[in-house]
Protein backbone atom coordinates (compact mmCIF):
# COMPACT_ATOMS: atom_id res chain seq x y z
CA UNK A 1 0.00 0.00 0.00
CA UNK A 2 1.27 3.53 -0.71
CA UNK A 3 1.62 5.65 2.05
CA UNK A 4 0.31 9.27 1.65
CA UNK A 5 1.03 12.50 2.94
CA UNK A 6 -2.05 14.85 1.76
CA UNK A 7 -4.94 13.22 2.81
CA UNK A 8 -6.95 14.96 0.25
CA UNK A 9 -5.72 13.20 -2.75
CA UNK A 10 -7.64 9.32 -2.65
CA UNK A 11 -5.73 7.95 -5.53
CA UNK A 12 -2.37 7.20 -4.88
CA UNK A 13 -0.31 10.09 -7.09
CA UNK A 14 1.94 7.80 -8.44
CA UNK A 15 -1.05 5.93 -10.70
CA UNK A 16 -1.86 9.73 -11.67
CA UNK A 17 1.70 10.36 -13.01
CA UNK A 18 2.04 9.65 -16.44
CA UNK A 19 4.47 6.53 -17.62
CA UNK A 20 7.99 7.51 -17.28
CA UNK A 21 11.57 5.74 -18.00
CA UNK A 22 12.69 7.40 -14.86
CA UNK A 23 12.77 6.11 -11.69
CA UNK A 24 9.20 6.87 -9.47
CA UNK A 25 9.19 5.67 -5.51
CA UNK A 26 6.49 6.45 -3.15
CA UNK A 27 6.79 7.74 0.06
CA UNK A 28 10.04 7.73 -0.29
CA UNK A 29 12.88 8.94 2.72
CA UNK A 30 14.11 12.38 1.93
CA UNK A 31 16.92 12.22 5.24
CA UNK A 32 19.01 10.05 3.32
CA UNK A 33 19.72 12.69 0.36
CA UNK A 34 19.83 15.73 2.18
CA UNK A 35 22.66 17.04 4.15
CA UNK A 36 21.09 17.64 7.39
CA UNK A 37 20.01 14.00 7.57
CA UNK A 38 16.38 15.28 8.68
CA UNK A 39 13.37 15.09 7.35
CA UNK A 40 9.98 13.28 6.17
CA UNK A 41 9.37 11.56 3.24
CA UNK A 42 8.67 12.68 -0.30
CA UNK A 43 5.15 11.58 -1.33
CA UNK A 44 6.43 10.66 -4.48
CA UNK A 45 9.63 11.19 -5.80
CA UNK A 46 10.86 11.18 -9.25
CA UNK A 47 13.95 10.83 -10.99
CA UNK A 48 13.33 11.72 -14.77
CA UNK A 49 15.85 9.83 -16.97
CA UNK A 50 16.45 12.61 -19.14
CA UNK A 51 14.64 15.88 -20.22
CA UNK A 52 12.25 14.30 -22.74
CA UNK A 53 11.33 12.40 -19.65
CA UNK A 54 11.32 15.49 -17.32
CA UNK A 55 8.85 16.88 -20.20
CA UNK A 56 6.75 14.41 -20.26
CA UNK A 57 6.09 14.49 -16.45
CA UNK A 58 5.31 18.00 -16.23
CA UNK A 59 2.97 17.84 -19.24
CA UNK A 60 1.02 14.76 -18.07
CA UNK A 61 1.12 15.83 -14.40
CA UNK A 62 -2.42 17.07 -13.36
CA UNK A 63 -1.93 20.77 -12.43
CA UNK A 64 -3.19 20.51 -9.18
CA UNK A 65 -0.22 18.45 -7.70
CA UNK A 66 2.63 20.41 -6.38
CA UNK A 67 6.59 19.95 -7.75
CA UNK A 68 9.49 20.56 -6.04
CA UNK A 69 13.37 20.05 -6.89
CA UNK A 70 16.01 19.16 -4.22
CA UNK A 71 19.03 19.29 -6.36
CA UNK A 72 21.77 17.46 -4.30
CA UNK A 73 20.10 18.71 -1.29
CA UNK A 74 22.33 20.82 0.50
CA UNK A 75 21.15 24.17 1.14
CA UNK A 76 17.82 22.69 2.22
CA UNK A 77 15.90 21.78 5.02
CA UNK A 78 12.93 19.21 4.42
CA UNK A 79 10.17 19.31 7.45
CA UNK A 80 9.86 16.39 9.67
CA UNK A 81 6.14 15.47 8.25
CA UNK A 82 7.44 15.24 4.11
CA UNK A 83 6.76 16.55 1.41
CA UNK A 84 3.35 16.82 -0.49
CA UNK A 85 3.06 16.18 -4.57
CA UNK A 86 6.02 15.84 -6.51
CA UNK A 87 9.54 15.50 -5.45
CA UNK A 88 12.22 15.63 -8.51
CA UNK A 89 15.71 14.77 -8.38
CA UNK A 90 17.53 15.51 -11.62
CA UNK A 91 20.06 12.70 -11.89
CA UNK A 92 22.73 11.68 -14.36
CA UNK A 93 20.72 12.82 -17.69
CA UNK A 94 21.03 16.37 -16.86
CA UNK A 95 24.80 16.24 -15.17
CA UNK A 96 26.92 16.62 -18.95
CA UNK A 97 28.97 19.40 -18.48
CA UNK A 98 31.32 20.17 -21.95
CA UNK A 99 33.71 23.57 -23.19
CA UNK A 100 33.35 25.08 -26.25
CA UNK A 101 36.47 27.84 -26.17
CA UNK A 102 35.78 30.65 -23.09
CA UNK A 103 32.68 28.44 -22.25
CA UNK A 104 30.88 26.34 -20.80
CA UNK A 105 27.82 24.57 -20.90
CA UNK A 106 26.72 22.58 -17.53
CA UNK A 107 23.78 20.36 -17.15
CA UNK A 108 21.56 21.04 -14.03
CA UNK A 109 22.36 18.82 -12.14
CA UNK A 110 26.58 18.93 -12.08
CA UNK A 111 28.09 19.54 -9.18
CA UNK A 112 29.47 22.90 -9.30
CA UNK A 113 32.73 21.49 -7.87
CA UNK A 114 32.66 19.44 -11.12
CA UNK A 115 32.04 22.66 -13.32
CA UNK A 116 35.11 24.35 -12.10
CA UNK A 117 37.11 21.36 -12.37
CA UNK A 118 36.16 20.95 -15.92
CA UNK A 119 36.65 24.75 -16.61
CA UNK A 120 40.47 24.79 -14.97
CA UNK A 121 41.56 21.30 -16.91
CA UNK A 122 40.09 23.65 -20.29
CA UNK A 123 42.04 26.84 -18.94
CA UNK A 124 39.27 28.62 -18.40
CA UNK A 125 39.18 30.89 -15.38
CA UNK A 126 36.24 32.88 -13.63
CA UNK A 127 34.48 29.72 -12.42
CA UNK A 128 36.66 28.88 -9.78
CA UNK A 129 34.09 30.35 -7.27
CA UNK A 130 31.67 26.97 -7.71
CA UNK A 131 34.44 25.00 -6.52
CA UNK A 132 32.97 26.92 -3.05
CA UNK A 133 29.25 26.14 -3.34
CA UNK A 134 27.65 22.62 -2.13
CA UNK A 135 25.60 22.13 -4.58
CA UNK A 136 24.71 21.99 -8.46
CA UNK A 137 23.95 24.19 -11.04
CA UNK A 138 20.21 23.96 -11.08
CA UNK A 139 20.56 25.21 -7.46
CA UNK A 140 22.70 27.44 -8.75
CA UNK A 141 20.92 29.73 -10.79
CA UNK A 142 17.81 29.64 -8.79
CA UNK A 143 19.66 31.21 -6.06
CA UNK A 144 22.08 33.26 -8.16
CA UNK A 145 24.94 31.21 -5.77
CA UNK A 146 28.01 32.93 -5.16
CA UNK A 147 31.33 32.12 -2.77
CA UNK A 148 34.97 33.67 -2.56
CA UNK A 149 34.22 36.65 -4.72
CA UNK A 150 31.96 35.21 -7.31
CA UNK A 151 28.37 34.69 -8.39
CA UNK A 152 26.55 33.19 -11.44
CA UNK A 153 25.63 36.83 -12.00
CA UNK A 154 29.41 37.14 -13.06
CA UNK A 155 29.31 34.20 -15.95
CA UNK A 156 26.25 33.36 -16.62
CA UNK A 157 25.30 33.70 -20.41
CA UNK A 158 22.18 31.69 -21.05
CA UNK A 159 19.60 29.63 -18.95
CA UNK A 160 17.45 26.42 -19.98
CA UNK A 161 14.30 24.92 -17.91
CA UNK A 162 10.92 23.74 -18.42
CA UNK A 163 8.19 25.37 -17.06
CA UNK A 164 5.30 23.32 -15.28
CA UNK A 165 3.69 22.44 -18.61
CA UNK A 166 6.64 21.19 -19.81
CA UNK A 167 7.22 23.70 -22.17
CA UNK A 168 11.22 24.63 -23.03
CA UNK A 169 12.11 27.96 -21.67
CA UNK A 170 15.43 29.75 -22.31
CA UNK A 171 16.81 33.19 -20.52
CA UNK A 172 19.44 35.84 -20.80
CA UNK A 173 21.50 36.84 -17.99
CA UNK A 174 19.18 39.75 -18.01
CA UNK A 175 15.86 38.57 -18.25
CA UNK A 176 17.16 36.07 -14.91
CA UNK A 177 17.07 39.03 -13.13
CA UNK A 178 20.12 37.83 -10.97
CA UNK A 179 20.62 39.67 -7.74
CA UNK A 180 22.10 38.95 -4.55
CA UNK A 181 20.41 35.09 -3.49
CA UNK A 182 17.90 35.75 -5.81
CA UNK A 183 17.04 35.00 -9.70
CA UNK A 184 13.50 36.51 -11.10
CA UNK A 185 13.49 33.62 -12.99
CA UNK A 186 9.46 32.24 -12.87
CA UNK A 187 9.31 30.12 -9.66
CA UNK A 188 7.96 27.64 -11.31
CA UNK A 189 10.48 26.52 -13.95
CA UNK A 190 12.69 23.73 -13.22
CA UNK A 191 16.59 24.45 -14.52
CA UNK A 192 18.35 21.79 -16.75
CA UNK A 193 21.24 23.65 -18.09
CA UNK A 194 23.16 26.65 -18.39
CA UNK A 195 26.18 28.03 -20.74
CA UNK A 196 28.76 29.73 -18.40
CA UNK A 197 31.39 31.73 -19.49
CA UNK A 198 34.71 32.22 -18.60
CA UNK A 199 38.54 33.83 -19.45
CA UNK A 200 41.44 32.20 -21.36
CA UNK A 201 44.37 31.62 -18.32
CA UNK A 202 46.87 29.13 -17.45
CA UNK A 203 45.49 26.22 -15.96
CA UNK A 204 48.08 26.38 -13.56
CA UNK A 205 47.18 29.64 -12.01
CA UNK A 206 43.19 28.45 -12.50
CA UNK A 207 44.98 25.03 -10.18
CA UNK A 208 46.40 27.11 -7.66
CA UNK A 209 43.18 29.60 -6.93
CA UNK A 210 41.28 26.23 -6.54
CA UNK A 211 43.83 24.62 -3.77
CA UNK A 212 43.23 28.22 -2.20
CA UNK A 213 39.52 28.31 -2.10
CA UNK A 214 40.20 24.81 -0.87
CA UNK A 215 42.45 25.66 2.20
CA UNK A 216 40.09 28.54 3.16
CA UNK A 217 37.09 26.66 2.84
CA UNK A 218 38.26 23.58 4.97
CA UNK A 219 39.84 26.05 7.45
CA UNK A 220 36.84 28.19 8.18
CA UNK A 221 33.40 25.73 7.59
CA UNK A 222 32.38 22.79 9.03
CA UNK A 223 31.98 20.64 5.64
CA UNK A 224 32.14 17.39 7.69
CA UNK A 225 29.64 17.98 9.42
CA UNK A 226 26.38 17.62 8.97
CA UNK A 227 25.27 21.15 7.64
CA UNK A 228 22.85 22.60 5.34
CA UNK A 229 25.88 25.23 4.37
CA UNK A 230 25.47 29.08 5.29
CA UNK A 231 22.23 29.46 6.85
CA UNK A 232 21.29 32.89 6.63
CA UNK A 233 21.93 35.73 3.63
CA UNK A 234 23.99 38.50 4.55
CA UNK A 235 22.40 41.35 5.38
CA UNK A 236 23.74 44.84 2.97
CA UNK A 237 26.94 45.64 4.27
CA UNK A 238 26.93 43.00 6.90
CA UNK A 239 28.14 39.58 7.66
CA UNK A 240 25.64 37.20 9.16
CA UNK A 241 28.29 34.83 11.17
CA UNK A 242 29.26 38.57 13.14
CA UNK A 243 25.91 39.33 13.81
CA UNK A 244 24.95 35.89 15.21
CA UNK A 245 28.78 35.40 16.86
CA UNK A 246 27.63 38.79 18.69
CA UNK A 247 24.31 37.98 19.52
CA UNK A 248 26.21 34.93 21.93
CA UNK A 249 25.38 32.40 19.48
CA UNK A 250 28.21 30.28 18.73
CA UNK A 251 27.91 26.59 20.26
CA UNK A 252 24.20 27.24 20.92
CA UNK A 253 22.38 24.24 21.07
CA UNK A 254 18.49 22.61 20.76
CA UNK A 255 18.00 19.28 20.87
CA UNK A 256 20.59 17.71 18.52
CA UNK A 257 20.72 20.59 16.49
CA UNK A 258 23.79 23.22 17.21
CA UNK A 259 25.06 26.57 15.57
CA UNK A 260 28.85 25.80 14.42
CA UNK A 261 31.63 26.46 17.05
CA UNK A 262 33.53 26.69 13.65
CA UNK A 263 31.86 29.40 11.74
CA UNK A 264 27.97 30.81 13.20
CA UNK A 265 26.48 30.99 9.77
CA UNK A 266 26.17 27.40 9.85
CA UNK A 267 23.61 24.56 11.89
CA UNK A 268 24.46 21.29 12.58
CA UNK A 269 22.94 18.37 13.26
CA UNK A 270 24.83 16.63 15.75
CA UNK A 271 23.44 13.23 14.87
CA UNK A 272 19.81 12.88 16.65
CA UNK A 273 18.31 16.35 15.71
CA UNK A 274 15.01 16.56 14.63
CA UNK A 275 14.19 19.25 11.41
CA UNK A 276 11.87 21.28 13.94
CA UNK A 277 14.84 21.63 16.11
CA UNK A 278 17.12 22.72 13.59
CA UNK A 279 14.61 25.29 12.03
CA UNK A 280 13.56 26.11 15.88
CA UNK A 281 16.97 26.67 16.26
CA UNK A 282 17.22 28.77 13.41
CA UNK A 283 14.79 30.92 14.70
CA UNK A 284 15.98 31.56 18.31
CA UNK A 285 19.31 32.67 16.52
CA UNK A 286 17.20 35.14 14.46
CA UNK A 287 15.41 36.37 17.51
CA UNK A 288 18.91 36.75 19.35
CA UNK A 289 20.48 39.17 16.34
CA UNK A 290 17.49 40.87 16.33
CA UNK A 291 17.48 41.91 20.02
CA UNK A 292 21.32 42.55 19.99
CA UNK A 293 21.19 44.57 16.49
CA UNK A 294 18.36 45.44 15.74
CA UNK A 295 18.82 43.12 12.47
CA UNK A 296 16.49 40.69 11.15
CA UNK A 297 18.71 37.45 9.17
CA UNK A 298 16.79 36.24 6.31
CA UNK A 299 17.07 32.73 6.00
CA UNK A 300 19.39 31.46 2.93
CA UNK A 301 18.49 27.89 3.30
CA UNK A 302 15.51 26.64 1.65
CA UNK A 303 12.27 24.91 3.84
CA UNK A 304 10.32 23.00 2.41
CA UNK A 305 7.34 20.36 3.44
CA UNK A 306 5.13 19.77 6.27
CA UNK A 307 5.94 19.50 10.01
CA UNK A 308 4.86 16.70 11.89
CA UNK A 309 1.96 18.36 13.06
CA UNK A 310 0.34 19.48 9.71
CA UNK A 311 1.13 15.74 8.20
CA UNK A 312 -0.75 14.23 11.14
Amino acid sequence: MIALVRPDITVPLAERLPALRGRVTANAPLSAITWFAVGGPAEVLVRPADEDDLAALLAGLPPDVPVTVIGVGSNLLVRDGGVPGVVLRLGKGFAGISTHGTDVQAGAAALDLNVALTAAEAGIAGLEFLSGVPGTIGGALRMNAGAYGGDMAQVLLEARALDRKGIPQTATLTEMGLTYRHSAAPADWIFTEATLRGTDADPKSIGLRLAEIRTNREAAQPIRAKTGGSTFKNPLGQKAWELIDKAGCRGLRLGGAQVSEKHTNFLINTGTATAAEIEALGEEVRRRVVETSGVALDWEIKRIGLTAGEAA
